[in-house]
């Protein structure tokens, strides 16, 4: 899975594309947000509709800084988010 990082207030975030897919396939991506590793890591989650490409790797490429920051503020925890399996 393709990954990009991103400084959001001076802490560094792993953005991917979720690997759940919604009944709107081409039309909603999931992104999930992450923050440190194993137990101590940190998720948060947000869906989307893409402007572009239709597919979930080449969606995240033609996202700028901007739209992800844009898109982390609307995020939700990982425990409210089934693409995380409702974990804390």
């Amino acid at each position: 899975m393709p990954q990009r990082s991103i400084d959001i207030e001076g802490t560094t975030w792993v953005v991917s594309p979720a690997g759940r897919v919604t009944q709107y396939s081409k039309d909603e991506f999931a992104l999930i947000f992450t923050q440190g590793t194993g137990d101590d890591r940190i998720e948060r989650v947000v869906r989307y509709s893409p402007r572009g490409a239709r597919y979930r790797e080449l969606s995240l490429n033609e996202l700028s800084d901007a739209r992800l920051r844009e898109l982390f503020r609307t995020s939700q925890p990982s425990w409210t988010a089934p693409e995380t399996g409702y974990r804390p």
